[in-house]
């Protein structure tokens, strides 16, 4: 079968076992964390580079959970499976990561506000059926339309998966397992974009407001407003959008924090891995062809 992408006609294979053992460059994982189990680890012993986006792979040690704009380092000399963090996650830290380096987190608290699109195609087709009129609810645990949920997955020792996620990766991540996050992930009636309440405590007094916006300001991919954003605004872009920041005291202060979770959350993340991936290992795939033919 074939489909047609930006006018050119892409062939489509049936996803096998024999065919991951082909090896090719790069794989992009898309399809669920099962999926990724059982056939990422085979395509990485063939000698492929792997970016899943599923939960499968984030929290195992060696491999590497990557945000490029704070940790991409980690991929320079690296194949093999890179995982792609949270949505929630990467929206969140790439709005503290420069705090966290001039400042030091010591606590985050958080409470999501996170769109339908989170939960796949399905939960927005629910989404819009009950906008319709028909509030039967198959894919969310209640009615979503015009209602919060404040449950996003399994609850574990009173804290859901979503929370979970939160906690880990964002230590993972930021490197940094003395970091306390508390968080609150809710599903609200949004098509697309996450937005973030975020309240953080550092360690190290920060000088001023002014300091912490341009601390804020000077992350990559990251852009602070004077005035609110909301998620409807920047549905399509590829930036984390940072507004009501406020300095409670030396140590506490707030954050609005909105992003596309399909771009920013999930796809952009893991085409940036790709890209910076590609350029900090060129030169080493130069330099290893070098020897190979100087060995001849």
């Amino acid at each position: 079968q074939t489909l047609t992408f930006k006018g050119v006609q892409v062939m489509v294979e049936v996803l096998t076992e024999e065919a991951m053992r082909e090896g090719f460059d790069y794989l992009l994982f898309s399809a669920g964390a099962d999926v990724s189990r059982r056939y990422a680890p085979i395509a990485a012993q063939a000698g492929t580079t792997v970016i899943d986006n599923s939960s499968a792979f984030r929290m195992v040690p060696e491999i590497p959970l990557v945000v490029p704009e704070i940790n991409g380092k980690l991929v320079k000399g690296y194949h093999g499976i890179v995982a792609n963090p949270n949505c929630s996650t990467i929206q969140m830290v790439l709005a503290l990561y420069r705090v966290h380096d001039r400042y030091h987190l010591h606590e985050i608290f958080v409470s999501t506000y996170q769109a339908v699109s989170g939960a796949g195609h399905k939960a927005v087709v629910e989404y819009e059926r009950q906008l319709a009129g028909d509030t039967t609810n198959m894919v969310f645990p209640r009615q979503i339309a015009h209602n919060v949920i404040p449950l996003i997955g399994d609850l574990k020792d009173d804290v859901s998966q979503e929370e979970w996620k939160m906690i880990n990766e964002t230590r993972k991540i930021l490197n940094s397992r003395s970091i306390a996050v508390f968080p609150t992930t809710v599903r609200v009636p949004v098509r697309v974009g996450h937005s973030e309440s975020v309240v953080a405590r550092t360690l190290f007094p920060i000088m001023s407001k002014e300091d912490l916006v341009e601390t804020i300001a000077s992350g990559e991919d990251v852009i602070v407003h004077d005035d609110i954003i909301t998620p409807i605004e920047v549905a399509g872009d590829d930036y984390v959008h940072v507004s009501r920041i406020r300095l409670f005291d030396a140590h506490t202060f707030g954050l609005w924090v909105v992003a596309d979770n399909l771009r920013v959350g999930a796809a952009t993340n893991a085409v940036r891995i790709l890209k910076l991936h590609s350029q900090l290992n060129s030169d080493l795939v130069f330099e290893s062809e070098a020897r190979e033919v100087e060995g001849r």
